[in-house]
């Protein structure tokens, strides 16, 4: 299980976003999240039926200005400053309010700097939300399903969640989005398969992504230890397979 003990955390260099400067709006000890997706880094959401104090926004925006001026001061240059973390980076009640501080402090340190958020897209009910997400250069969102079965399946969403009304919203972005989606295949605990990789799935999720018309993808198999044991890693040539069949309506696709 991997956690990071920080709001501000790396930089680390990223195969998608270059140098990038973690930003984590969660509780160092554990991971909060509104799903529970069986290959999750940072291992099962043990904490979604527990009441945990998240950061307040001060201690948050205090501590970006704080380690912004002191990387600033180093001469440190960013491609991405990233809202990751331990878990669902948006669920934190006060995300717009803190992305406001952001773009105001990246404008004053790092004004080259693009701000990601990487999201699994369920927290998209929240106006506020929609609006700090289209308020910032890359937003990354997680679609890793075309039918509501396979989601949850893979994805395990802690309460209902409609994926019609996610892709609804996702719409509404008008195209100023990425996608990423994570493909595998395996046994899960209950002995029940899970594959997204089926040529039926894979053209229900390709009709979702001419829905939301995105101008990226990106595509992963595992690559870490995943909470799940018995989940297989897709081989790059079948990534590449899928990723040809977007060709014709994404601009830009990698198959990481």
């Amino acid at each position: 299980m991997m956690l990071f003990e920080k709001i501000v955390f790396g930089p680390i260099v990223s195969r998608r976003l270059g140098i990038s400067l973690g930003i984590n709006l969660l509780p160092k000890k554990w991971k909060v999240c509104s799903m529970d997706c069986i290959y999750c880094e940072c291992g099962w959401t043990a904490t979604k039926n527990k009441d945990i104090k998240l950061y307040d926004k001060e201690l948050i925006i205090n501590e970006l200005q704080s380690e912004f001026a002191k990387l600033h001061k180093k001469g440190l240059k960013l491609d991405s400053i990233t809202y990751s973390g331990n878990g669902e980076p948006t669920l934190h009640p006060d995300f717009e309010e803190i992305t406001d501080n952001l773009i105001a402090l990246r404008k004053q340190y790092f004004p080259t700097a693009q701000i990601t958020c990487l999201s699994n897209s369920t927290q998209l009910h929240r106006e506020s939300v929609v609006r700090a997400l289209q308020k910032i250069d890359n937003p990354m969102m997680k679609l890793d399903a075309g039918t509501q079965a396979m989601f949850d399946k893979i994805n395990q969403p802690c309460g209902v969640q409609n994926i019609d009304f996610i892709c609804e919203k996702l719409h509404s972005f008008g195209g100023k989005l990425a996608i990423q989606t994570l493909f595998l295949k395996g046994i899960l605990h209950s002995g029940e398969t899970v594959d997204n990789t089926t040529e039926a799935e894979i053209a229900a999720w390709i009709e979702r992504l001419k829905y939301i018309r995105p101008h990226t993808v990106y595509l992963y198999p595992i690559d870490r230890p995943t909470p799940a044991k018995n989940l297989q890693k897709i081989p790059t040539e079948q990534l590449t397979q899928i990723a040809q069949k977007l060709e014709t309506f994404i601009p830009k696709i990698y198959a990481c």
